[in-house]
């Protein structure tokens, strides 16, 4: 705290401001330094290729993949489905399964609005997680 002298009306008390700010800067930057300043974003899953070739059958037979062609088709691993059909099948596939993940992969021409309508019909079938498979992924990009 500071003085004014020289007054005739006696002394004058007012604060010295210069501290106040120096600490309120020390501040500033601690909280700038400790604020996490992580990334939010969608958890996502993606298939990993496997190094061991007995390994890879081993996945590919308990991987659940849905294709949709773009005349309109659908295949559950390689297998001709029907977009009534695929419900059910799902469900059948998963009855016994206690890790319910799926795949997606649409054909290049296909719109968005049939991959979207496969995954709502494979999430009302109990799929708890859904992954997208990609050109650029299956040629291990």
């Amino acid at each position: 705290m500071g003085m004014d002298v020289g007054s005739s009306t006696g002394s004058m008390a007012s604060p010295n401001v210069v501290p106040l700010i120096d600490i309120l800067l020390v501040l500033i930057i601690i909280f700038m330094v400790i604020t996490p300043l992580t990334p939010k974003g969608l958890d996502t899953l993606v298939p990993q290729p496997s190094p061991n070739q007995q390994q890879n059958q081993e996945l590919e037979n308990k991987t659940v993949v849905v294709q949709v062609l773009k005349d309109g088709k659908l295949k559950i691993n390689n297998e001709d489905a029907t977009w009534d059909s695929l419900g059910p099948r799902i469900e059948e596939v998963f009855k016994d399964r206690a890790e319910k993940v799926a795949f997606v992969k649409g054909d290049n021409d296909v719109l968005f609005m049939q991959v979207a309508r496969a995954i709502d019909i494979m999430h009302e079938s109990g799929i708890d997680k859904v992954g997208l498979i990609t050109a650029k992924l299956e040629a291990g990009q």
